[in-house]
Parts: C-alpha cells; structure tokens; sequence
C-alpha cells in the first residue's frame, strides 16, 4: 500500500503522506514515492500548485523513520541523507509552487521537509522545530541551509542550536511560515482558498515569477537582474499575455490557459 496518496482538485494536487500511525515520518520508501512523483508532476503542464500535507491531525511529519532507522547501517543513514537530497529537492524547484500545509506537528526532518517547498500554511496547533542537536546530530536534510535564508542567521541559530519549538503563531511572526489557518477552519480547503489567485491566474507568469524570485535566493543582483529579464521576455509573446489585454479590453475575467 502506497503511503503517500494523490488527489487532483482542478490544477491543484494534493499530496497526502499517509502513515498516521508512524506520524508519517520519512522511511525510504515514502521518500522514494515522492521522488518518483515529483518527477512524474514536473512534466504535467496543467499542474498550478502542489499542496503537501499529512494525514490526520497530530503530526505533519515526524521526520525521519527511528523505527526503520534503528536498523540501518552508518552507510544507510548516508544514503537515506542523499536521497533526501536526490528525491526530495523538486519540491521546491519544480515549475509550479509547491506548499506545505502543516496540519500538526513539524519537527526535524519534518519542518526541514517544509523547508525545502516555496510556501508554508500552519493549523493552529501545529507545532516546529528543529531539535537534532539535543540528539547529538544536526539537522540534516537541508535545515542548515535553508532555515537562515528564510528567517535570517540569528534566529535560525536560536532554533537549531538552542533546539527551540514555535508554536504557529510565533513561526508566523517568525517568518517560518506564511499563513495561519483560522481556528475552526479546514487546513487543506484554507490553502487551496489562499491559493486562488495563483489557481486562476496565468501559468505563464506564475512560473516566470518563480524562477525569478528562486534565483534570487542565490545570485548576486546584476545576474538576478538578468533572470527577471528572462522571465519577462517568456511572458511578452505568450497567450496569456494578449488574453489578459483583451480581456481588460473586454471588461471581463481572462481565462488563462498556460503554455
């Protein structure tokens, strides 16, 4: 039985990592699930956004699998890091957003796996940290890296090295996360609400735009400067481009349809 599922809601997918009983920690063969569906979603053009989340309500994932870990090898344990690497990274690469909608808690590898998508939505109860260091280790599937470019090096110091958790509200104020979903409210259904603007906007531009931010996140400003230059010149001759012009034109909503 596959443990992580798919559901298609219009030109959304949610992907569900479906181990509740485990708190839907990474075992290998979850994370190489992902890896074969990410590739098999890069190449759907009618893919707008991808929202990740967990099954049930206590855990959006518990990192890696301890359970599976206890019987692996050093040797192991060094392959399970590269292939977070190799199977995880489209998560926030692929042509299309990608967002984590953390229905529970989100500690070690499971913050770090929200780390690595482009946007993060919170329940208001989930909880996040990256505790690894009081396990003798450090974070290890990316957190280092990608936690000081999104929140800066002085807090991300203070997460990692004194192992603190935030509760929603303080990874909102944070800059850990983007959204807190309102109390009462559907996790899942929030996100895809929040997202409408990115749903029914232009492929075109929702992808130019992405590639230009994510290149700034590592290119000094002439060469950044460069790639917005690129990513504008893909939207100037598209389709979408004109239907925007005559539907302002038209006095109507376009209907954009992508490459």
């Amino acid at each position: 039985m596959s443990s992580v599922t798919v559901l298609r809601r219009g030109h959304a997918v949610l992907v569900t990592l479906d181990r509740p009983d485990r708190r839907n920690a990474l075992d290998r063969a979850t994370v190489a699930e992902l890896g074969r569906l990410g590739r098999e979603l890069s190449v759907d053009a009618s893919v707008r956004a991808v929202v990740l989340t967990g099954a049930g309500d206590r855990a959006f994932c518990a990192g890696a699998d301890l359970k599976e870990r206890e019987s692996m090898s050093l040797d192991d344990v060094r392959a399970m890091l590269d292939s977070y690497r190799s199977e995880l990274t489209w998560l926030g690469a692929a042509p299309f957003p990608v967002v984590a909608a953390l229905n529970g808690a989100a500690l070690g590898g499971g913050l770090e796996l929200a780390l690595t998508c482009d946007l993060r939505v919170a329940a208001p109860h989930a909880v996040l940290g990256l505790p690894e260091t009081s396990l003798a280790i450090v974070p290890g599937a990316g957190g280092t890296q990608r936690l000081p470019r999104l929140v800066g090096y002085a807090r991300a110091l203070e997460l990692i090295l004194l192992g603190r958790r935030l509760s929603a509200t303080e990874a909102l104020a944070f800059g850990l996360i983007n959204r807190v979903t309102p109390g009462g409210a559907d996790l899942v259904e929030d996100t895809l609400a929040w997202l409408a603007p990115l749903l029914d906007g232009s492929p075109t531009a929702m992808r130019a735009a992405l590639s230009a931010v994510r290149a700034a996140q590592t290119l000094p400003l002439d060469a950044g400067l460069d790639a917005e230059r690129r990513a504008y010149e893909a939207c100037l001759a598209s389709d979408d481009r004109r239907e925007a012009l005559r539907a302002f034109a038209e006095k109507r909503k376009p209907v954009f349809r992508g490459p």
